[in-house]
């Protein structure tokens, strides 16, 4: 790859990181180690095709990867476990914020739906693309991500519904 086209992906990964790794987050629910992995497997894909796809659309494309990669890691049987040096301290009362707790469980209600769910509803309504590039990034028919969409969303109302009740 050319010096100019090395600077051009660069940039990109740089003005778009926080969005992409968020948007990789919400794919993987809620999973923020998942969701690394996940965005640097589609960097890599994205850097290949750089030279293809750089006067286009790469963020399109990204998204395309990353929905699919969302989709097939989701298959996978088992994860492993993840050893940690020191068990995680608990939660103080009244140390978050409301919107930290809301978002909260908002990630963990995405991380209940299906694989294919949950990218339609985060393609559809977190990064407002249109049905037919959200059929389009999960590589089905335009009725089908519709459906997993609206699927989708009338689990999260269900599971969203329930209220939270402070632990004292």
């Amino acid at each position: 790859m050319q010096q100019a086209g090395a600077e051009g992906f660069d940039g990109f990964v740089a003005a778009r990181w926080s969005a992409l790794f968020h948007l990789a987050r919400l794919l993987c629910g809620g999973d923020r180690h998942r969701a690394e992995d996940l965005l640097q497997e589609a960097l890599v894909k994205l850097w290949f095709a750089w030279p293809r796809i750089a006067d286009e659309a790469p963020e399109a494309y990204l998204r395309k990867v990353l929905a699919r990669a969302a989709a097939r890691s989701a298959r996978r049987r088992w994860w492993g476990e993840r050893p940690v040096e020191q068990l995680p301290d608990l939660a103080q009362i009244g140390d978050e914020s409301a919107a930290v707790v809301e978002r909260s469980r908002l990630e963990a209600a995405l991380a209940q739906l299906s694989p294919q769910q949950r990218a339609a509803v985060v393609l559809r309504y977190y990064q407002d693309l249109p049905e037919k590039q959200v059929a389009e990034a999960l590589g089905c028919p335009l009725g089908t991500a519709r459906s997993h969409a609206s699927r989708g969303v009338a689990r999260l109302r269900r599971l969203l519904a329930v209220v939270v009740e402070p632990v004292e």
